[in-house]
């Protein structure tokens, strides 16, 4: 069986406000894409686009390492093992990041990243004696791995143009380095590497097959060069074809092995002995980089994991647990605590995935055979059930292991115009009376928002306030306590947005309310991103200049829309604003091209501002967001991938049980160590007595189930050494719990 689980470092972040408060981030991010592969004693490391993995062929265990974990870059190009054991990662945007595997320790360098470059890429990282090898898209650089820092860098090779993109370095007495130019040879007894004169440089015209080379060692006392057309060998101070059999294809990467190569080409391996060229295997998974374990024990990365290959495994395929790619278009959690999400559309789906707290599952047309196409756009849990709304098949509902779909076939809704049977499916609501209300993204027959009863009937409703003509592009359904459906529309003919009553008269649509909003109204501008219904009831409008809240909706079904309030959040001004979240304190979590914004219930207050700078979010531009209510989590997706983390906003319990109060005991000391008060009901009051009775301090909760208290009395100054009472009571005073506390003043 293998295992897989998530290394514990101590994190690089830290927040200068509410910092105990946010804690346990993760990262989340599909692994699939291994760009190197790098041996260790007992397994392998991959760099992928999604951070970095170790898998040890001894225990069958994986261990990866993301932002959250304390690495710096997030796309791992390359990997190499130094002389003391640490694992160096180089990634696309130019950071380096050194593990130590003996205290599990994380360095970095930022040299290339903060330098004034433009491609940054580090292609290939090559461990020597006392010298780092760094080949990069702009040149090579040189790094003692004893104090990390630069000996050298050299731009220039030879009449090669400056800052030419180096794939690979190769130290034996002298460098070689080869470019997408051509090949540079260190002259013998130069010393100034920086001059141009100091090197060789060859290319097509030279006799090279191609001018970008790849890879350059020696084979039988001659230098052999890989290209993307065909090996080269260079005898005499000629080159010439080297392989025939393989001329004209890529050679994407080989190992020289005593008297023997191994070479990957064009995702087939091959072994070269005696002039003889066999072929040992072939994918139809593309092949990047080759590592051998022995003689008979082949690693490579590849687009589908690491490939391991043995004499007695057919090859096998190994990544760790985690999503299949880094698109999160739309997420919820259900009452299980559970996340789903959607992959996307435009046949750039996969399906979707669940994630239960400890492993991703993922559904897709090669095993649920119910589910029709991979374009799974939007996701939303309601009550006991998930529903997945397909871009052109209807949608899935999900409840455990019952899945069920509906399309036009089964449910009377119309699709597009031109296909009345290709049906999307964008939006999932339920009302006070437990119906299912469906968003058609483009209804032939007008029929925008179809509704389903507890006892599966269904009925279409057109949309009084749309004009006769199909309208296509609707998105954001949400429904507000009295029943009032809100929902965007992108057709260019209507931007804006629509809302509809039915005043539960299903079968009636004369006293339908029906209106639309726009600009004219007071929204800040129709490219409406979002649309999310709050607490209390407000309707909170995310577009890409701001947020606007339309409130004082209890009305419409008698008074229409005059007698809508819509307001500015001034705070949110000029953001564009993709996403919008409400947690179990009415707080709103904003999703922006520029970060994660928190705002207090009515949007008056940032309270707090999250970027990649200051926290282990992956990316600046967040896609979705979904909460987990009951523990307090916050998923945040991003272009790159996933991120979580906990906070103390937690859906308050129902009535007053039992105080949890942790850690007990307390320690205090001027670090502002909390307290942390667990089982409130909702706006609770806290009281802290002294065992005799004595009033020490009053504060009322957050809101939810969680409190904190951090050791100081009503005068602002530390407690004394001893056991206090927590008592949490209602606001009526008529709840009342106690709970017990040993506080230990350092």
């Amino acid at each position: 069986m293998r295992f897989f689980f998530i290394l514990s470092i101590v994190s690089l972040f830290t927040f200068d406000s509410l910092s105990q408060q946010f804690i346990n981030w993760k990262n989340y991010t599909a692994m699939k894409i291994v760009q190197d592969v790098m041996i260790t004693n007992n397994g392998f490391w991959c760099a992928t686009t999604g951070g970095a993995f170790n898998y040890s062929l001894v225990e069958d265990e994986f261990i990866t390492l993301h932002k959250s974990d304390g690495l710096r870059g997030s796309s791992i190009a390359s990997v190499t093992l130094d002389k003391q054991g640490r694992i160096w990662f180089g990634s696309s945007d130019g950071i380096i990041d050194i593990f130590d595997p003996t205290d599990n320790s994380l360095n970095y360098m930022l040299d290339i990243f903060n330098s004034n470059q433009i491609n940054k890429r580090i292609n290939d990282l090559t461990a020597i004696a006392d010298t780092i090898i760094v080949s990069s898209d702009f040149g090579v650089s040189l790094i003692d791995p004893d104090n990390f820092l630069f000996y050298d860098t050299f731009f220039k090779f030879g009449t090669f143009p400056s800052n030419t993109k180096v794939n690979y370095t190769l130290r034996t007495g002298l460098f070689y380095v080869c470019t997408d130019e051509g090949i540079a040879f260190q002259k013998p007894g130069a010393i100034n590497l920086s001059a141009p004169e100091s090197w060789n440089v060859y290319s097509s015209v030279d006799g090279l097959p191609s001018d970008k080379t790849l890879k350059v060692a020696r084979f039988q006392n001659n230098f052999i060069v890989s290209t993307d057309n065909g090996f080269s060998q260079f005898i005499n101070d000629v080159w010439s074809n080297f392989i025939t059999e393989l001329s004209s294809t890529s050679i994407d990467d080989f190992k020289v092995i005593g008297d023997s190569i191994i070479i990957l080409s064009e995702n087939k391996i091959y072994i070269y002995y005696n002039s003889v060229l066999n072929e040992i295997y072939s994918s139809t998974i593309d092949l990047t980089k080759i590592e051998l374990i022995s003689n008979n024990e082949i690693i490579c990365a590849s687009t589908d994991g690491a490939l391991h290959l043995n004499s007695q495994l057919p090859g096998e395929f190994l990544s760790p647990n985690a999503p299949p790619v880094n698109q999160f278009p739309s997420m919820s959690v259900d009452e299980n605590n559970t996340l789903w999400s959607a992959s996307g559309k435009d046949n750039r789906g996969v399906g979707y995935y669940e994630y239960d707290g400890e492993s991703w599952e993922i559904f897709n047309t090669g095993n649920t055979p119910v589910l029709p196409d991979d374009d799974v756009y939007y996701s939303n849990s309601l009550g006991n059930s998930t529903y997945l709304g397909t871009w052109g098949y209807g949608f899935l509902e999900v409840n455990g292991d019952n899945k069920k779909l509906f399309n036009s076939g089964n449910t009377g809704m119309q699709g597009i115009p031109a296909n009345p049977n290709f049906l999307v499916i964008t939006g999932f609501g339920k009302d006070s009376r437990s119906n299912l209300w469906v968003l058609n993204y483009w209804a032939s027959d007008r029929k925008t928002l179809s509704m389903r009863t507890p006892d599966s009937s269904w009925y279409h409703f057109l949309i009084p306030a749309a004009p006769s003509n199909s309208i296509e592009g609707f998105y954001n359904l949400s429904i507000d306590p009295y029943d009032t459906k809100w929902f965007s529309c992108a057709s260019a003919s209507r931007l804006g947005i629509f809302y509809l009553n039915e005043n539960k008269t299903y079968e009636d649509p004369t006293d339908d309310r029906s209106d639309f909003l726009s600009t004219s109204d007071g929204l800040n501008t129709t490219e409406i991103l979002d649309v999310v219904v709050d607490r209390r009831g407000d309707v909170w409008v995310a577009t890409s200049l701001g947020v606007n809240v339309i409130t004082n909706t209890s009305t419409i079904p008698t008074s229409g829309s005059s007698s809508l309030r819509i307001s500015n959040i001034f705070v949110l001004r000029q953001q564009s604003v993709n996403a919008i979240a409400v947690d179990p304190l009415n707080q709103k979590w904003i999703g922006t091209n520029e970060g994660l914004l928190l705002v207090n219930s009515d949007g008056s207050r940032l309270l707090n501002t999250f970027t990649t700078q200051n926290s282990a979010l992956l990316s600046n531009q967040i896609t979705s967001i979904a909460i987990d209510e009951n523990n307090g989590i916050v998923y945040v997706g991003t272009d790159v991938g996933l991120t979580s983390f906990e906070t103390p906003f937690i859906k308050p319990v129902e009535r007053f049980d039992e105080l949890f109060v942790y850690p007990n005991p307390f320690s205090i000391n001027s670090n502002d160590n909390l307290l942390i008060i667990d089982g409130l009901i909702r706006d609770s009051e806290i009281k802290i007595l002294t065992i005799s009775g004595t009033l020490v301090t009053q504060f009322p909760s957050p809101g939810g189930r969680t409190a904190y208290w951090d050791g100081k009395d009503d005068q602002g100054k530390l407690v004394s050494t001893g056991v206090y009472l927590i008592v949490a009571f209602d606001q009526e005073g008529n709840s009342v719990v106690t709970g017990k506390v040993a506080v230990f003043r350092e």
